[in-house]
C-alpha cells in the first residue's frame, strides 16, 4: 500500500493561496530530541485536534509526526513549511496525555515523537520510500543478466523479473548498501528501472466487511416482483428475514452468501436496480477467542480487604492523586480488592487501568475481570496481533471499554480520564523496558496518576525496595493484608542442602530424595504439585570432551541451550539456532557432551520416575501465544494435570487451589548474577513460588533445594520473613549507596569493532570523570558488560552514582551539548534508573 505524490502533497498545494496560517507544534517520528513547527491554513485548523497524526517533511523524507498544540502565527526567522497532509480525522490519543510523554521524553532521554511511537500500535507511521519498478527494456535486459549468470545474480534480481517490481521494504534494504544503491542508479539511467519516490501508509488500519441493506424502492417489489428474476426474490426474501432477525438496517454480504449460493450474483444485478445498497462496517477482532475459566463474586469479604477498601475506595471518590503500597501474602485476596476498587471506579464515571508484568498474568486477571465485567475490559499486549491491537486501541480510544488490561505498554493506553491504575506484582522487574526505549511502566503509572488527579494501587506479596522506600518515606501509603482468605496458613517451607546430596555419576542429582518422595506421597493423596525452575531448555550447556570448549552462539558471548524436544540449539538472546547434531567448533571433536538442565529436562525426569502421572510444562516453549497459556491454565484448574514444572511465569498471581506442594529445584540459581538486585530477585521468586501452594482447603508443603542454605533471601524466604529480608538487604544497599538510597545512570556503548567500543567508553568516562566533582556524582567504570557481546555487537558500560536524578541529569545534559566525536559505528545509550546490569 502507499500513498501517491499527488494525494500526499494535496494540502500542502492548496496553502498557496491561504496567507493565514496557524502554527502546529509536531513531534515527529524520527531521532529528534526537539518538536518542530510547521504551518496550516487557519480556516481550516476546526479540522485538527491534538493527538492526530501528520504526515509532515523532514529533509527530503516525509514521516509521521503527531500534533501536540495548535498556536496562532508568529514571527519567526526561519521559513515554516507546510504539513504535507492529515492522517487521522480523530485524535489517537487524548490531550490529556500530552504532558505525559513530554515528561517521559525528557526523564528517559528518548526522542519524544518516538515515544509517541512506541506508545502506539504498530504498523501507524507512514514515512518516504522508494518503489523499483522494472521497465520493459529492463525485462530483455534481466533475463540475458539472469540466463548469462545463473549462479552468482542475487535472489532480489529474479524477484525483480517475477513480480515486476520491489517493494519498498526490499528497495530499503538495498538501498542501505552503496554497491547495489548506485547498480539500481545505473539501471535507471539505462532506462531498465524506474525508481519511484512513494510514502507508505499504515499497515495497521480498521478492519471492514461490506454488508447489504434493503433500499426504500424494495418494497413495492415485495407485493409485484414479476419483474424480479427467482434468485433475486429469494435474495430480498432472506435479506429482509435477516435484517428484521437482527433488527440491523444491513447485514454482512458474506452471511447472506452463506445462507444462500446464489446470493452473490443476485445482490450485484439488485444493487443495479437500487433495489438493495452496499455499504461497509468495521469488523471488530476479537483477542479473547476461548473464554477464560469463570470466577464468581465472593459472598462476603476478608476483614482485611474490608479495611483496605475503606480507605481506597474514598481515594478514588475524591479524585485525587494519591498511591497506596498494598502489601499482602499470597493467597490473601488483593485480585478481589483489585475488582471491587475498580467498580467503584466505574461508579465515579471513570476509568481503569491495569498493569501486569507479564503477558501471562495478563491472561491470569483478565478471566477474573471479564468474568465481573464482560465486554467493558479491553486488552493491550504484545500478545494480539496487529488488527487486534489496533482494534483495541480504536476501541478505549472511542471510550467504548472502560477497564483496560495489559503488560507494561498498556500504561500508553489512551484513557482520558482514568479514576484508578492497578500495577499488579509491582516488584516484577519486567515492568522495566530493557532496549531502545528504556522505560519503568510501575513508576510511569505513579507519574500518571498524578498528572491524570487517580488513585494508584501498587501491590505486591514482595514489594520492590524502591516501593518500600518510599512507603517509609510517606510517598506512599502502605496498606497490609496479613493473612490468608479463610484464615489458611502460610505453606510451611523445609530446605534441602544441595552439597549434602551424593553426587551420582560425577554431578548433583536434580531431585532430592526428600523432594521426590513427597511428589509420590502428594500423587497417592489425589493432590496437584508445581515443580519451580527458572530456567527453560533441555541442557545450559553443550562442552567438547576433549578440548572443554563450549558451543557458543555465533553471534552473542553465550553458551547454547539444548532444547531436546525440537533437536534444536538456541540463543536465548538474539534466536539463533542450530542442530542439535553438532560437532565441536574449536577441535571438530564429534564427542560434545550436554550439561546443566532446564524445565524440559526435569520434565522428562520426572516423566521416567512417575510414569503415571499427568505431566505439564509452563514456560516460553510451550506457551508461545494466549491460546496454548490458557488452555494449560485451564487443565490445572480443572484438575488434569497432577504435576506442572514451569518457570517463573509460573510463580506469580496463580490461583491454584488444589496444589498442596511445590518444589523448588534451584532456588540460588540468581545469586550468583553480577548484579547488587541479585538477593532481592531471589527473596522475591522463592517467596512468590512459595505462594501457590496450599491457597485450597489443604495445607501446604514447600521443598527448596539449594546450595546456600544460610544466605539471608532463602532463609527469609523460608520464614516467610519480608520485613527480616528487606532490613538485611536496606543495610547492605545503604552501606554500599545503591539504590533506593541513590539513583543510577548507565550509560551503554555496543558496535561491532570491541577496540572501538572500548576507547569510546573510555573517552566519555574520562570526560564524566572531569564533570563529576562539579556534580557530586560517582563514575564506577567503564567495564565490559557481563554479557560482553550480543547480535554481533560488543557491549560496554559507565555507571553514574549520585545521591539525586537532578545531579545525573545535569551531567547527562552537559555530555550531550558538546559530545565528544564517537566512530560513527559506536552506539551510546542512555539508561535512566537501570534495572539490569548485564
Amino acid at each position: 500500500m502507499h500513498i501517491s505524490e499527488p494525494s500526499v502533497h494535496s494540502v500542502a498545494n492548496s496553502l498557496h493561496v491561504k496567507p493565514i496560517n496557524v502554527h502546529l507544534e509536531v513531534a515527529v517520528a524520527a531521532p529528534i530530541t526537539t518538536t518542530l513547527t510547521y504551518c496550516y491554513p487557519a480556516k481550516n485548523a476546526e479540522h485538527l485536534s491534538p493527538g492526530i497524526r501528520l504526515l509532515v517533511p523532514l529533509g527530503r523524507r516525509q514521516v509521521t509526526g503527531y500534533l501536540l498544540a495548535i498556536t496562532p502565527e508568529q514571527h519567526s526567522e526561519y521559513t515554516i513549511r507546510p504539513i504535507t497532509d492529515q492522517l487521522d480525522r480523530q485524535p489517537l490519543f487524548p490531550k490529556s496525555m500530552i504532558p505525559f510523554f513530554r515528561w517521559i521524553a525528557s526523564y528517559y532521554r528518548y526522542p519524544i515523537g518516538e515515544v509517541i511511537k512506541n506508545a502506539l500500535p504498530g504498523g501507524m507511521t507512514p514515512q518516504s520510500g522508494r518503489r523499483v519498478l522494472l521497465t520493459e527494456q529492463g525485462k530483455n535486459f534481466l533475463t540475458d543478466f539472469l540466463h548469462s549468470n545463473p549462479d552468482t545474480a542475487p535472489a532480489w534480481m529474479a524477484d525483480l523479473l517475477d513480480k515486476g517490481q520491489l517493494n519498498p521494504a526490499r528497495t530499503r534494504t538495498l538501498w542501505r548498501k552503496k554497491r547495489q544503491q548506485k547498480e539500481l542508479e545505473t539501471w535507471q539511467e539505462k532506462g531498465c528501472l524506474i525508481i519511484e519516490n512513494i510514502v507508505t501508509a499504515s499497515t495497521s488500519k480498521a478492519k471492514v466487511e461490506i454488508c447489504v441493506g434493503l433500499s426504500n424502492q424494495a418494497d413495492c417489489h415485495f407485493s409485484d416482483n414479476d419483474t424480479l428474476k427467482k434468485s433475486e426474490k429469494k435474495t430480498l426474501t432472506l435479506l429482509s428475514e435477516m435484517i428484521s432477525q437482527c433488527a440491523t438496517a444491513h447485514v454482512p454480504r458474506k452471511e447472506l452468501n452463506k445462507s444462500y449460493s446464489g446470493a452473490g450474483k443476485a445482490i450485484k444485478t439488485l444493487a443495479e436496480k437500487k433495489l438493495v445498497y452496499l455499504t461497509e462496517q468495521q469488523v471488530f477482532r476479537d483477542p479473547f477467542g476461548e473464554q477464560p475459566p469463570h470466577f464468581s463474586k465472593p459472598a462476603s469479604l476478608t476483614a482485611e480487604q474490608q479495611a483496605v477498601l475503606l480507605k481506597i475506595n474514598p481515594a478514588i471518590k475524591q479524585k485525587k492523586f494519591s498511591t497506596f503500597l498494598l502489601h499482602g501474602v499470597t493467597g490473601s485476596g488483593k485480585t478481589e480488592v483489585y475488582l471491587q476498587a475498580a467498580e467503584n471506579a466505574l461508579q465515579e464515571k471513570r476509568t481503569v487501568l491495569i498493569l501486569v508484568p507479564e503477558i501471562a498474568l495478563a491472561s491470569q486477571l483478565e478471566a477474573h475481570f471479564f468474568s465481573r465485567f464482560g465486554r467493558l475490559v479491553a486488552l493491550l499486549h504484545s500478545g494480539l496481533s496487529t488488527g487486534e491491537r489496533f482494534d483495541q486501541w480504536q476501541h478505549i480510544a472511542r471510550g467504548e471499554a472502560r477497564i483496560v488490561i495489559g503488560a507494561r505498554s498498556a500504561i500508553f493506553a489512551p484513557l482520558s480520564s482514568p479514576g484508578l491504575i492497578i500495577v499488579d506484582e509491582e516488584h516484577d522487574g519486567a515492568y522495566k523496558q530493557e532496549d531502545s526505549f528504556r522505560y519503568q511502566a510501575r513508576d510511569m503509572a505513579v507519574l500518571r496518576g498524578k498528572l491524570q488527579d487517580c488513585t494508584v494501587i501498587l501491590g505486591s506479596a514482595t514489594p520492590s525496595l524502591a516501593s518500600f522506600h518510599n512507603s517509609n518515606t510517606g510517598k506512599y501509603r502502605t496498606l497490609t493484608m496479613a493473612k490468608r482468605i479463610e484464615d489458611r496458613p502460610l505453606p510451611t517451607v523445609s530446605v534441602i542442602d544441595l552439597r549434602s546430596i551424593k553426587k551420582e555419576y560425577g554431578s548433583l542429582p536434580f531431585f532430592s530424595e526428600t523432594l521426590f518422595s513427597a511428589l509420590a506421597k502428594n500423587l497417592d493423596q489425589g493432590n496437584q504439585s508445581i515443580i519451580f525452575l527458572n530456567r527453560r531448555g533441555y541442557a545450559s550447556l553443550m562442552l567438547c570432551q576433549d578440548c572443554g570448549t563450549p558451543v557458543r552462539c555465533r553471534h552473542c558471548n553465550i553458551s547454547l541451550t539444548l532444547h531436546k524436544g525440537s533437536g534444536k540449539l538456541c540463543c536465548h538472546y538474539c534466536g539463533f539456532t542450530a542442530q542439535s547434531a553438532i560437532i565441536c567448533p574449536s577441535c571438530q571433536s564429534a564427542r560434545v557432551k550436554e550439561l546443566g538442565f532446564g524445565t524440559e529436562r526435569i520434565e522428562e525426569e520426572l516423566q521416567k520416575r512417575f510414569p503415571e502421572a499427568r505431566i505439564a510444562r509452563l514456560d516460553r516453549d510451550t506457551s508461545t501465544n494466549r491460546k496454548q497459556f490458557i488452555k494449560i491454565l485451564k487443565a490445572v484448574h480443572n484438575q488434569e494435570v497432577d504435576i506442572l514444572v514451569g518457570t517463573q511465569m509460573i510463580t506469580k498471581g496463580h490461583h491454584f487451589p488444589h496444589v498442596t506442594l511445590v518444589g523448588v529445584i534451584w532456588a540460588d540459581a540468581g545469586l550468583g548474577m553480577p548484579d547488587f538486585r541479585a538477593g532481592e530477585r531471589t527473596f522475591q521468586l522463592i517467596s512468590q513460588v512459595t505462594g501457590r501452594a496450599g491457597r485450597g482447603d489443604k495445607p501446604g508443603q514447600v521443598i527448596i533445594q539449594t546450595h546456600q542454605p544460610d544466605h539471608y533471601a532463602v532463609t527469609c524466604a523460608q520464614q516467610h520473613d519480608y520485613s527480616g529480608f528487606a532490613e538485611k538487604e536496606m543495610q547492605l544497599r545503604g552501606a554500599l549507596q545503591f539504590p533506593p538510597f541513590s539513583r543510577l545512570v548507565n550509560l551503554r556503548f555496543s558496535g561491532e569493532n570491541e577496540e572501538q567500543v572500548k576507547r569510546s567508553a573510555q573517552v566519555i568516562g574520562a570526560q564524566c570523570r572531569r564533570l563529576s566533582g562539579k556534580f557530586g556524582i560517582d563514575v564506577l567504570g567503564p567495564a565490559s558488560a557481563p554479557l560482553s557481546k550480543i547480535r554481533d555487537r560488543y557491549r560496554w558500560q559507565l555507571l553514574l552514582k549520585a545521591a539525586d536524578s537532578a545531579s545525573l541529569h545535569t551531567l547527562c545534559d552537559t555530555l550531550l551539548a558538546a559530545p565528544p566525536d564517537l566512530p560513527a559505528t559506536v552506539r551510546m545509550s542512555i539508561d535512566v534508573d537501570p534495572e539490569n546490569m548485564l
